[in-house]
């Protein structure tokens, strides 16, 4: 097999002008314009508006590239297109090859007759998609909901649907050669598919089923040889004959090593190689896949309080604990693996042991999913389809999604990640109904695609996996009632888009909570990155163009004045609302590992942003760890210790929530303080926290300290230890932060090297100090934990890992540590 790269140097015009310019392929046409100083940065300011003619141009993309006669001689000779973004006509010299129109598919078309010797052309012209979905939503509308900043009907294009704008992202509907494309030229055969199937039935062992199916160009000997190896050494192999093409070689795993979750148990992954041969023993074609010896699924039966909704591992129920995740990038062409690895080990660092690929997104690539079961996070998968009513009754566009269905299935089915594939985000909760009217589908059309079309695929394709229609979706009585207490999956946002308060959450005890969030302002670092200084009020032009949930700003404010006394500055702003918004998740989160195993499942709203916004992540565009994140990463702690108070019943209950597969002995204590740190009452006791359950360790009677001192002047310290090691701590409040009369806490710190460019901080406090958060004033870092509550008498000790060197002088220098007090001055 022959394969000529055709990625690299290319050249981009804008259709109906002759100044051509350089272009990148991989890559799109905001990336080729930026490159070349053809436009400003896209994300500064309101660039955006400026820049929305890019959309409405059609664009051509050129390069020439050379023909050995060996090459052309080949039996078959394709060109292969990973990607292509979205509405593209292809012509090698001069000459016509195909239409496309759907950004998720590869393509492959037949240009050995167009193709020659030597020198040829390449040119991929793209057609405006607005434009395009303009004319069709002219013909027949199925536009359902748009928001306040979404461009209508792009559910009649098979694009990328928040490149279109959305609650918390830009317009920014870009083109181009999105992913790799080549020439790939072959005799005799090629692979077409190769299948795993793994059964679990034997004790110590696990069989493989490699189902190998070969493309052929002629009528041919063909054997295919099956290797398994771990750790570089070949543990199994098999070699046999193609029958029609097809061989299935069946392969024993003796004292198999299981793949985990994260906290779970370890990520061992084996390699299958499969060789196709010819009659002579030459390899016509070669792939390898890595996989993880697992049983993963969705776990549905009858229990006392409903229909169960938990994933379970090897035979082992787990608590899904973590975040939705959407792209990465407005431009997700300049992703690169670093990018994608540097979210995932965030996430990772915050317990989390899975994510939602969101379904108004992009099927991730590769490296994504790789380093996923590297990781040990589990995939909740969307097919990419959100929020908008789809026209199932074009033929053309059925056609299409099955095709792209049915690519993405075979690319991802091996990656031992994958826990469920799910048909869409959001339809069944307000976009479908009895006929097509007010922007919603009927149910009959959207049976065609999310109860037939996709469940057939997943069946003929990865028939071990789950497939669930719709989130939130209830499979028990009416089929619109999207939000049952008793099964299903939920999205719940009567906090935020609904305006209740935190404490709403209590009331809700669903099995497994897929959406809820709250938003905040990113860090002062990454708002300074998009604005001037006259921009830095949350109420200014800028400040609101990268606000995109309506009146989200004027939100954040009504909630943070429920809380907390006005800040002072415009930066005390932003920091108070990443507090703000790391309260609202811990309440619900901490509620809901309360409530297991009637809820066995909390992936909060959003775990990354696109371009630097207010939004609902936890961590922010550039990656910086929001207060949410280092909340995430305690209240995600595998053993958590959590309270709820209730001070009109004079009563703080203290829980012990295990993850852990085995029981384990713990110290749990707890000191009451007044808000001078004076000691009060202190108290705790020795426990065996069980696995995978809640403990109700203790009710305290408070209703005395609450009389003598006054909810007001009452703070509950909480620690859980292993040995000399705190696992976990917590901190219960009485009253609203804002009516705590706290004193300047007296923070010291002192800041030591500890090697590989990292340095250790030890902070200490003469007062309750609550919500301490550090920072470097001009150096991006890491710390092991921030806006985290400090107790007097206690140190706490931090690391932090500077983004670029710099002396432990310039840290000291740099060092700012800040905690509630100081956004009140």
């Amino acid at each position: 097999m022959t394969i000529i790269d055709l990625c690299g140097e290319w050249k981009v015009t804008q259709s109906g002008t002759s100044e051509s310019m350089p272009a990148r392929v991989p890559g799109c046409v905001h990336t080729d314009l930026l490159a070349a100083n053809k436009i400003e940065a896209p994300f500064y300011r309101d660039n955006e508006a400026k820049q929305r003619w890019i959309e409405k141009a059609d664009w051509k993309y050129t390069r020439a590239f050379d023909i050995a006669p060996e090459t052309l001689a080949q039996e078959r000779v394709l060109l292969r297109c990973y990607g292509l973004d979205t509405l593209a006509t292809i012509k090698i010299n001069g000459k016509k090859v195909a239409a496309t129109d759907n950004m998720f598919r590869t393509w492959e078309f037949d240009v050995k007759d167009v193709l020659q010797e030597g020198a040829n052309t390449i040119e991929v012209e793209f057609a405006s998609p607005t434009a395009y979905i303009q004319k069709r939503r002219a013909e027949r509308p199925p536009d359902g909901y748009t928001g306040l900043n979404e461009m209508a009907g792009y559910a009649w294009l098979r694009k990328e649907p928040c490149s279109f704008g959305w609650d918390w992202g830009p317009i920014f509907p870009t083109c181009g050669i999105w992913r790799p494309i080549q020439i790939v030229a072959f005799n005799c055969a090629r692979l077409a598919d190769v299948y795993i199937q793994q059964d679990h039935a034997t004790a110590g062992a696990v069989a493989l089923d490699v189902s190998v199916s070969a493309e052929t160009v002629k009528d041919a000997a063909l054997t295919a040889v099956v290797t398994v190896s771990f750790d570089g050494k070949t543990i199994a192999e098999a070699r046999l004959p193609l029958v029609n093409g097809r061989a299935t070689a069946q392969l024993k795993i003796n004292d198999p090593k299981l793949w985990w979750p994260l906290n779970m148990g370890d990520q061992p992954l084996y390699t299958v190689k499969v060789d196709l041969l010819d009659a002579s023993g030459n390899i016509l074609d070669s792939t390898a896949k890595r996989i993880g010896l697992r049983t993963l699924k969705l776990d549905r039966h009858p229990d006392a309080f409903g229909e169960s909704f938990q994933f379970v591992v090897n035979d082992v129920p787990f608590f899904a604990k973590g975040a939705n995740w959407i792209p990465a990038d407005s431009f997700v062409v300049r992703l690169t693996r670093e990018d994608y690895a540097r979210l995932l080990k965030s996430a990772v660092e915050a317990n989390m042991n899975m994510l939602r690929v969101w379904g108004g997104g992009i099927y991730e690539n590769d490296s994504f999913y790789d380093l996923c079961d590297e990781l040990g996070i589990c995939i909740w998968q969307d097919f990419i389809f959100s929020c908008s009513a789809y026209p199932t009754f074009d033929e053309a566009l059925m056609a299409n999604v099955r095709a792209e269905a049915e690519d993405n299935v075979r690319r991802l089915r091996h990656h031992p990640c994958i826990a469920l594939w799910c048909g869409n985000n959001e339809l069944e909760q307000y976009l479908v109904g009895d006929s097509w009217q007010d922007g919603k589908m009927s149910w009959e059309d959207y049976s065609k695609l999310f109860d037939k079309l996709l469940p057939e695929v997943v069946q003929a394709l990865d028939p071990v996996r789950d497939y669930w229609p719709s989130s939130p979706h209830t499979p028990i009585g009416d089929r619109s009632d999207y939000n049952d207490p008793t099964c299903g999956d939920a999205h719940l946002w009567a906090v935020w888009h609904g305006r209740q308060p935190f404490e709403w959450y209590y009331g809700c005890l669903h099995r497994f909570n897929s959406e809820f969030g709250f938003q905040s302002f990113p860090e002062p670092k990454t708002v300074f990155g998009y604005t001037l200084p006259q921009d830095r009020n949350i109420t200014s032009y800028i400040m609101e163009q990268h606000q995109r949930s309506g009146t989200g700003n004027s939100l954040i404010i009504q909630y943070m004045l429920d809380w907390f006394r006005l800040p002072a500055s415009f930066e005390a702003t932003l920091w108070l609302s990443q507090i703000l918004q790391g309260m609202a998740i811990k309440h619900a989160v901490e509620h809901w590992r309360r409530s297991m195993p009637r809820g066995m499942g909390t992936l909060y709203w959003q775990l990354n942003d696109c371009w630097p916004v207010a939004s609902w992540s936890s961590l922010d565009y550039h990656g910086r760890w929001k207060a949410l994140h280092y909340m995430a990463k305690r209240f995600y702690s595998p053993l958590l210790i959590s309270a709820l108070p209730n001070v009109k019943k004079g009563v703080v209950e203290i829980h012990v929530t295990s993850d852990l597969l085995a029981a384990k002995n713990v110290d749990i204590t707890w000191n009451l303080t007044d808000l001078e740190g004076n000691t009060i009452s202190r108290g705790g006791e020795s426990i065996q926290a069980a696995p995978r359950e809640n403990m109700l360790v203790e009710s305290l009677d408070m209703q005395p300290y609450l009389d003598k001192y006054g909810a007001r002047n009452l703070l509950l310290w909480m620690e859980l230890r292993t040995g000399k090691s705190i696992i976990s701590s917590n901190l219960a409040l009485f009253a609203r932060p804002k009516h705590l009369e706290l004193s300047d806490p007296g923070i010291t710190t002192r800041v030591a090297e500890s090697g590989n460019d990292a340095f250790t901080i030890t902070l200490k406090a003469r007062k309750p100090a609550l919500w301490v958060w550090l920072s470097l004033k001009d150096t991006d870092a890491v710390f092991s934990d921030s806006f985290f509550h400090l107790s007097p008498g206690n140190s706490v000790k931090i690391t932090v890992s500077p983004a670029s060197p710099i002396t432990r002088a310039e840290l000291k220098k740099q060092l700012i540590v800040a905690s509630l007090m100081d956004t009140y001055s």
